[in-house]
C-alpha cells in the first residue's frame, strides 16, 4: 500500500505542476515547478521516497530512450549527421575529460572516477526542456532538430561513460585502451539486440495479427514492452542496454512504414506514449525536489570535508560547472562551425556565417534534464567493500545544480538572444506535402477505381456502385486540384482551408453540444452518443492537428 500511496502522489504532483504552470504569469519552465512541488511534498511529510538506483533506471530511462529514438525527425537526423556527431560524441568526451578534472581539482575529495562519472552524466542534453522553453521563443527548427540528434546520441554516450567511470569507482582499476575496447563491444552488440529484438517482435505481432485479427490494447503493451525487453536482454548478454533501446526506437519507427497497424491502433497508442513521456518525466523532477533536501544536507556534510566551512561554497561549486559546461560546449560549437564553413568554402558551396548570437543560444540550449537526473541518481550507494560510495549524495546535488542552473540560464537568455534576432530562412514543406497530398490522392483514386469494378462486377445494383465511386473520387480529384496550384492560387488555397477549418471546428462544437444536450433529454443512448461524440472528436482532432 505504501507504494501505491507514493505513486499516486508522484503523479497529482506532476498533474498540479502542470496547472500551476498555467497558472504562473512567468514562463517558468515545468521542471522546475516539478522539482518546487516534490521539495514541498518532502516538506509536508518531512521524509523523501527510498530510490533503488538499478529499478529507477530501469524504469525511467529505457522507456524514454526509446521514445526519443522512435519520434526523433530522421530527415534532419541525417542531413545535420555531420554536426550532430560532434556534438553527441565528440563534445561529450570533451566535456567529460574537461569537467571531470575541473570537479576533481575544486572538491580533491571527491575521486577522480567518481568526478569523471558526474562530468559524464552532466553532458547529455535534454530537448524536452527546451522545447518547452521553446514554445514561448521562436528557437529555429533546424537547430530544434540538431539539438534532438544530439539528445539522442548524447543520451547514450553520456550514460555509457559514466557507467565505465563508476566501474572504475566500483573497482579502483581503469584503463584506457579496455575502456575504447569494451566501449565498441557494448555498442556494437546494444544496437545489435536493439534492432533484431525490436524487428523480431514486430514481425511475430504481425503474424499473429494477421492470423488472428488486431486488438488494439495488445498492440500497445507490445510496444510498451519493447524497450525494456531490448533492454533487459542487452544487459543480460553484457551490452549496451541503453543503446538498444535506443536502436529499438529508430527500429520501430522504421518497421512502422511497412506495417498494416489499424488507425486505431496507432491513434490509441500516440496517446498513450505521450501520457507515459509526460509521467515518466514529470516523476523524475518530482522525485528529485523529494530528494532535494536530504541530497543537500548530504553534500554540505562532504563539502565540510575539502576544507570549507560554508556551505555556500556548494552553490560555487554549482556555478562554476555550470559556466564551465557552456564555455566547453561555446568552443566546440565555434570549433565545429569554422571547421564546416572551411569545407564548405572548399567545395565552393553558398556559406552564410551565423550570428555570434546563435551561436550563444546554442551554447546556451544544452539543457540538462531527465536524463542526467536518471543518470545520477542511479549511482551505486556502496562499493564493492561494503563502504558507502564516495560523495554520493555530493555529485547527485551538484547534478541537480547543474539541471536547475542550466533551466534558468536558458529560460532567462534564450528569450533575449533570440529577440529581433534575424534567423536563417526555414525550408518550406508546403511544396513537399503538397506532392505527398497529390500522390496519395492518386493511388486513392486508383484503387477506388479497381475495388468499385470488383464489388459492382455483376450486381443488378452496379449504378450504385459507380455513384459511390463517383462522389468520392470527385473528393480526391478536388484536393489534388487544389494542391496543384502554384503561386497566388496556392496561396488562396491555403486561406480558404483555413477558413474552412475555423469553420468546420465550430460545426463539430455544435454537434457536440447538441449531442450532449440529447443525452441529458434522454433522447439518446448513451451507447449511441459515446459513438457519435468519438467520431466528432476525431474529426476534431485531424483537423485541429
Amino acid at each position: 500500500m505504501e507504494s501505491i500511496t507514493i505513486a499516486l502522489v508522484l503523479l497529482l504532483a506532476v498533474i498540479l505542476s502542470g496547472t500551476i504552470s498555467r497558472l504562473l504569469p512567468l514562463p517558468i519552465p515545468l521542471p522546475l515547478i516539478q522539482i518546487a512541488c516534490g521539495a514541498a511534498i518532502t516538506g509536508i511529510t518531512g521524509d523523501g521516497v527510498d530510490l533503488k538506483p538499478e529499478i529507477f533506471f530501469l524504469l525511467f530511462l529505457p522507456p524514454l530512450l526509446f521514445l526519443d529514438g522512435w519520434r526523433i525527425p530522421k530527415e534532419g537526423l541525417f542531413r545535420d549527421k555531420g554536426v550532430i556527431l560532434e556534438l553527441a560524441l565528440g563534445l561529450v568526451v570533451f566535456t567529460v575529460i574537461g569537467i571531470g578534472l575541473l570537479v576533481h581539482w575544486m572538491i580533491p575529495s571527491m575521486p577522480l572516477a567518481v568526478a569523471f562519472a558526474l562530468a559524464a552524466i552532466v553532458s547529455p542534453t535534454d530537448p524536452v526542456a527546451v522545447s518547452a522553453i521553446a514554445a514561448r521563443v521562436p528557437i529555429p527548427q533546424r537547430l530544434m532538430h540538431i539539438l534532438e540528434g544530439e539528445s539522442l546520441l548524447n543520451d547514450a554516450s553520456g550514460l555509457v561513460c559514466m557507467r565505465f567511470a563508476v566501474a572504475a569507482a566500483m573497482t579502483g582499476t581503469f584503463s584506457l585502451t579496455a575502456a575504447i575496447g569494451s566501449f565498441v563491444q557494448v555498442a556494437i552488440g546494444g544496437v545489435a539486440i536493439g534492432i533484431g529484438s525490436t524487428w523480431l517482435i514486430v514481425k511475430a505481432n504481425e503474424f499473429v495479427s494477421r492470423k488472428l485479427g488486431e486488438e488494439p490494447g495488445s498492440q500497445i503493451l507490445v510496444s510498451l514492452l519493447i524497450p525494456f525487453g531490448a533492454y533487459l536482454i542487452a544487459e543480460h548478454l553484457h551490452f549496451s542496454g541503453i543503446l538498444a533501446a535506443v536502436a529499438a526506437g529508430i527500429t520501430m519507427s522504421y518497421t512502422e512504414m511497412w506495417s498494416r497497424t489499424l488507425a486505431s491502433t496507432r491513434v490509441r497508442r500516440n496517446a498513450v506514449w505521450d501520457t507515459v513521456q509526460f509521467a515518466l518525466n514529470g516523476i523524475m523532477f518530482v522525485v528529485l525536489g523529494e530528494q532535494l533536501p536530504g541530497i543537500v544536507a548530504g553534500a554540505a556534510r562532504v563539502v565540510t570535508e575539502t576544507g570549507h566551512v560554508d556551505p555556500l561554497w556548494l552553490i560555487v561549486y554549482v556555478i562554476s560547472i555550470n559556466l564551465a559546461l557552456a564555455a566547453l560546449r561555446f568552443a566546440w560549437v565555434w570549433v565545429s562551425l569554422h571547421f564546416t564553413l572551411s569545407r564548405a568554402t572548399r567545395r565552393g558551396q553558398p556559406i552564410r556565417k551565423p550570428h555570434w548570437k546563435l551561436l550563444v543560444a546554442t551554447s546556451l540550449a544544452g539543457v540538462r534534464g531527465a536524463i542526467t537526473l536518471a543518470g545520477i541518481l542511479t549511482l551505486p550507494l556502496f562499493l564493492d567493500d561494503g563502504t558507502p560510495f564516495p560523495a554520493r549524495d555530493l555529485a547527485i546535488f551538484l547534478a541537480a545544480g547543474v539541471i536547475i542552473f542550466s533551466l534558468i540560464a536558458a529560460s532567462v537568455g534564450l528569450p533575449l538572444l533570440l529577440k529581433d534576432l534575424e534567423l536563417p530562412p526555414e525550408p518550406d514543406h508546403h511544396l513537399e506535402e503538397d506532392r505527398a497530398r497529390i500522390a496519395s490522392g492518386e493511388a486513392a483514386i486508383r484503387e477506388i477505381e479497381k475495388l468499385q469494378h470488383k464489388m459492382s462486377e455483376g450486381r443488378p445494383d452496379a449504378d450504385l456502385y459507380g455513384e459511390v465511386a463517383a462522389r468520392l473520387m470527385e473528393f480526391y480529384r478536388q484536393r489534388i486540384d487544389g494542391r496543384s496550384k502554384v503561386g497566388s492560387e496556392a496561396e488562396e488555397v491555403r486561406q480558404m482551408e483555413a477558413i474552412e477549418v475555423r469553420l468546420r471546428l465550430a460545426a463539430l462544437k455544435a454537434e457536440r453540444d447538441e449531442i450532449f444536450s440529447l443525452i441529458r433529454r434522454r433522447e439518446i443512448s448513451e451507447e449511441g452518443a459515446r459513438k457519435l461524440i468519438r467520431e466528432i472528436d476525431l474529426a476534431e482532432t485531424r483537423h485541429a492537428g
